[in-house]
């Protein structure tokens, strides 16, 4: 059989194809149980103590997003701690114009309307919706115990009555 201590000495024979090789490892075990990628000689082993690394720490995301969240209409009504009713309108009203204006509202980290966009709804009903929206107040939206902007989207509902 070859020496496999010495890798410069030829083999004397050439195993057969269909044999494993024999695979000896001198190598010392690990220290403690914790394979350190270091090899350290038998008296060396007692004297150094190997030390694991600390648990990792939880990842805390200190870098405020640079963009406003998106949200649901549902999870900012529920913040919504001040809302301003429209005013109906009165060509709205002589008209027997109702519906529904659909909004789009950058919400601060302060909780106040900081823009509004119209998406649709009745012209004439529009520019009241927009005068009441902005004065509503929400409580602030929160991300990591961190204040954040919010894209939301707003609906003002005006019906009549017989």
């Amino acid at each position: 059989m070859a020496n496999v201590r010495n890798p410069f000495i030829a083999p004397t024979t050439i195993p057969p194809l269909n044999t494993q090789p024999e695979i000896i490892d001198d190598t010392p075990a690990p220290l403690g149980g914790i394979d350190t990628g270091l090899f350290l000689p038998p008296a060396l082993g007692t004297i150094i103590r190997v030390i694991p690394p600390p648990p990792p720490q939880p990842h805390v995301n200190e870098v405020e997003p640079s963009k406003p969240i998106t949200v649901s209409s549902d999870v900012q009504a529920a913040k919504l701690i001040r809302k301003v009713i429209p005013v109906y309108p009165r060509l709205a009203i002589i008209a027997r114009i109702s519906g529904t204006v659909h909004l789009t509202g950058i919400i601060g980290k302060d909780g106040l309307i900081q823009q509004l966009q119209v998406i649709d709804g009745p012209p004439l009903l529009v520019k009241a919706a927009v005068d009441a929206v902005r004065q509503w107040v929400y409580r602030p939206t929160l991300l990591s115990n961190q204040p954040v902007e919010v894209i939301a989207p707003i609906s003002v509902n005006f019906t009549l009555t017989q």
